[in-house]
């Protein structure tokens, strides 16, 4: 078993949700498994691009945190044979729910492209909202929608006056049938 082997992952990996917290972990515990989609960014050139994605989600610290990892193209489209796709982002989220603030702290890391952002993130209605500013002022955010058991769409849109959206990137998202939830 690879926990054998990488001790690290084994005091990463949980195996659900810290009892203490339980109820308010399943904002993000609820996407726990893989998912394959299509990723599409939206150039400001007006020229979208597209590739496979995969998106990897599970407990981790204890169960009081949510991390995933998220890949574009995904692994199986960067070894089709007479492909050569270079990595858009390799990138891994973790998720830390606050109950002081009832708030979850939320940072991404991806070395592939540098890029690093701290948000925090709450559930609006059906939605979940991601949020920060980003270093000229620009709000920007991440929102989990048309959240099922087997699928949601995720959407990074920007705005430099809180009113007029753009949207930079579309994940579109199906659970893996290999995934014991779907």
């Amino acid at each position: 078993m690879i926990h054998d082997q990488f001790p690290m992952l084994e005091a990463l990996h949980a195996e659900g949700p810290a009892p203490d917290r339980s109820r308010h972990m399943m904002l993000y515990g609820q996407f726990v498994g893989s998912w394959d989609g299509r990723f599409v960014y939206h150039a400001p050139e007006g020229v979208p691009r597209e590739a496979p994605c995969e998106v990897h989600f599970g407990w981790a610290l204890e169960g009081r945190a949510v991390q995933d990892v998220w890949i574009v193209p995904s692994r199986s489209a960067r070894q089709a044979p007479g492909v050569s796709a270079p990595g858009i982002l390799y990138g891994t989220t973790l998720r830390v729910y606050d109950p002081r603030s009832d708030l979850w702290h939320i940072i991404w890391i991806d070395p592939l492209r540098q890029d690093y952002d701290r948000m925090t993130g709450r559930k609006v209605g059906d939605d979940i909202i991601q949020e920060y500013r980003m270093e000229d002022g620009t709000r920007c955010q991440w929102l989990f929608t048309e959240i099922t058991a087997s699928s949601f769409h995720w959407i990074r849109r920007e705005s430099k006056d809180g009113e007029a959206w753009n949207v930079r990137v579309d994940f579109f998202l199906r659970r893996r049938m290999t995934d014991s939830r779907a």
